[in-house]
């Protein structure tokens, strides 16, 4: 086993942290201050062809793997940019994966190349208040009408609709009680964000204001049949392709959040001095620390053997979402020792490593939540009865 990055791989680390260099701390402490859309950023990446990474070669993109994608991410967020530097070009990287497995020929043609040259942002419209976790039980109607389906619903925590044209909507086409099979019934589509249609609402949170999350009240919102994606009935089927590449992708940018957040806390620990000696010289600052690389090393093997099964083709959701579960715990654990070995100077914005412990409160509850994933590997993996 080779466990070294390849030399492309390293050449893409560092084009991205040369990428992200001139957006800085400040920048994104800014941004976590005032909000807005960071579109600086977001068209730097896509100006120099990132978007692309893991799209086809044949629609303009670079035509590489989820562990070169996930590379970038860890990267990018391991930059300072976080959670909402990597939430700010995600959907565009990874989003429009069912698009690129399920979508036809004139499909692709129409909507990928827009969506790597960063002229297109989309947003994902899948979960639902009354739904949560359960996607089987959506209840945002798509009816059908001769050459178009009508949409009738409502999503929430959508990221980037305050800034999105498209979204990649996954609607209920037959009634529940109308259905053959649980995973049926459900239909994909990638069409307009037309907000006459839709009426989009910021919701207020913790963390990562630069990347909003929305409620979406959906009214009357015609879908041409052309931007159906597939067959009617199967949007589910579909959209569990791009699962497992979302779950690597989300470890691999709470990596990046931790192994920031842990260079912040051992460099304080290291230039700090308190009774005339430095903090880092006493073991109850030095061991959390070195626990913690401990925990993001072990967090980077899972990613990357994830992502490794997934470009090789063979069944990796197990291991997606046990690196998704690790990783998000491990960043977290990384913030938090980073805001603790600053002490009280740790609760201060200037240092940063406050806006990473909120950020890392992130990739533990989305887009799946721990105890979900846990209850998924204790069936699949170890022959358990289900318990939901």
């Amino acid at each position: 086993m080779n466990f070294s990055l390849t030399e492309d791989q390293i050449a893409i680390r560092s084009a991205i942290e040369e990428l992200c260099a001139p957006f800085d701390d400040d920048y994104w402490l800014k941004k976590d201050n005032e909000g807005g859309f960071p579109d600086e950023f977001y068209t730097a990446v896509a100006k120099a062809g990132w978007l692309g990474i893991a799209m086809p070669e044949a629609y303009g993109g670079a035509g590489l793997g989820i562990a070169e994608a996930a590379l970038m991410m860890e990267t990018v967020s391991g930059t300072g940019a976080g959670l909402s530097g990597a939430s700010a070009v995600h959907m565009n990287v990874l989003g429009l994966h069912p698009v690129v497995v399920f979508g036809s020929d004139s499909q692709k043609q129409r909507w990928l190349p827009a969506i790597i040259n960063g002229e297109t942002k989309a947003c994902f419209g899948v979960t639902e208040p009354n739904a949560g976790l359960n996607t089987l039980k959506l209840q945002t109607t798509a009816e059908r009408k001769e050459d178009r389906y009508v949409v009738n619903g409502q999503k929430i925590w959508i990221s980037t609709a305050q800034v999105a044209h498209k979204i990649l909507l996954l609607a209920r086409t037959t009634p529940v009680e109308k259905i053959t099979s649980p995973t049926h019934g459900l239909t994909l589509f990638y069409t307009d964000l037309d907000r006459s249609a839709i009426d989009v609402r910021e919701i207020q949170k913790l963390g990562r204001k630069a990347v909003d999350s929305n409620e979406l009240f959906i009214d009357g919102l015609e879908i041409p049949l052309d931007d159906r994606i597939g067959e009617e009935g199967k949007g589910f089927q579909y959209i569990l392709h791009g699962m497992n590449p979302e779950r690597i992708l989300l470890a691999a940018e709470a990596t990046g959040l931790g192994k920031v957040a842990l260079r912040k806390g051992a460099q304080y620990a290291a230039d700090r001095v308190v009774f005339n000696r430095s903090i880092g010289m006493n073991q109850g600052i030095q061991h959390p620390l070195a626990e913690r690389w401990i925990d993001l090393e072990a967090a980077t093997l899972l990613y990357q053997r994830a992502a490794w099964l997934y470009d090789n083709e063979k069944s990796c959701a197990a291991e997606a979402n046990a690196a998704k579960y690790f990783a998000a715990e491990a960043g977290f654990r990384a913030c938090e020792t980073a805001v603790l070995t600053h002490g009280g100077m740790g609760y201060a914005k200037e240092y940063h490593v406050e806006r990473y412990m909120r950020e890392a409160m992130l990739p533990r509850i989305a887009p799946i939540s721990p105890q979900l994933i846990l209850c998924f590997i204790a069936e699949k993996v170890l022959g358990l009865p289900k318990s939901y």
